[in-house]
């Protein structure tokens, strides 16, 4: 298994274009602490990638990594689909941006797909443009990545049932927000993709014992970082994200896998933008890294 990691920053990216706090400032200072917003791509075969969440990055993303590169055809892509965790606008608005597609595949659970038609009409936006196929993630079981070429198997975990603001009125449903399975039968293989937390239900956890690379929500360092920096009067949980550390943090919980764990997501507020920050000290101590743009994992 082959995974690229392609963004690591909360909604807004790193530097947001209208913040000037610690954090963006210090990477229009420091071009190496920018960040794209959170974005994997996973292999499937030989020149055949899906990408989890479609960034307003996306175009620079595929164009930052040679193996996304369109090829030896004039319109032959490696990028065979979209994988959505979630409806959130970080996560989606690069739907639109492939529009040149010849034929688009979305993977997704039940409501996120029904707010995407529904809420942001992109079905009308899309279908001048390019056709959309729409798979469902599944919620039990595993269903093969690649119904062609791979026997990478994925499953979505319910980790949230916090809607869009764009959807604020869609029915509840306990998996608006998941976290990503992927294994490969083949060679017993696991990881987990988890860009946002706003739990840690049993079913995780299990998923998080048994994979090999865990990588999940790090937007906030603890639980009063939005309140403190004044970006929210909401804590870090009430906006739907398990912090780092503190009582409901998800380092220790790290910590005691045996697991590769990183974190990714990273908030602008978040000190973990310094690459200098203590934190990334304590962190390593507990045997955690910040995952960064760019980086390659082999399973």
């Amino acid at each position: 298994m082959l995974l690229l990691v392609l963004g690591t920053a909360a909604g807004g990216g790193i530097p947001q274009w209208n913040c000037a706090c610690p954090g963006c400032s210090g990477a229009r200072a420091h071009p190496h602490w920018r960040r794209r917003h959170a974005s994997l791509a996973v292999r499937t075969g030989e020149g055949r990638w899906y990408i989890v969440n479609a960034t307003p990055d996306i175009g620079d993303q595929i164009e930052d990594r040679p193996e996304l590169h369109p090829g030896p055809g004039p319109r032959q892509t490696p990028v065979a689909g979209l994988i959505l965790t979630d409806a959130e606008l970080d996560h989606t608005l690069g739907i639109a941006r492939l529009r040149e597609a010849e034929g688009l595949q979305v993977i997704a659970t039940a409501p996120v797909r029904q707010a995407l038609l529904d809420h942001l009409h992109l079905g009308d936006v899309l279908t001048p443009y390019t056709s959309v196929t729409w798979r469902e993630l599944p919620r039990r079981g595993a269903d093969p990545l690649d119904r062609d070429t791979s026997a990478l198997q994925i499953s979505g975990i319910p980790v949230s049932g916090k809607r869009p603001r764009y959807a604020a009125d869609a029915p509840d449903d306990d998996a608006w927000v998941v976290a990503l399975r992927l294994y490969d039968p083949a060679s017993g293989a696991s990881a987990l993709y988890a860009p946002a937390l706003a739990a840690w239900p049993d079913r995780l956890q299990q998923a998080a014992a048994e994979a090999d690379c865990v990588i999940v929500d790090g937007t906030f360092w603890d639980d009063e970082e939005p309140r403190r920096t004044g970006i929210s009067p909401r804590t870090a949980t009430g906006m739907g994200h398990l912090p780092i550390e503190g009582p409901n943090g998800t380092a220790e919980r790290l910590a005691a896998l045996s697991a590769r764990c990183l974190y990714t997501h990273l908030n602008n507020t978040n000190p973990l933008v310094d690459p200098a920050a203590p934190q990334h000290k304590r962190l390593a101590r507990l045997g955690i890294e910040v995952a960064h743009d760019g980086m390659v994992i082999e399973l």
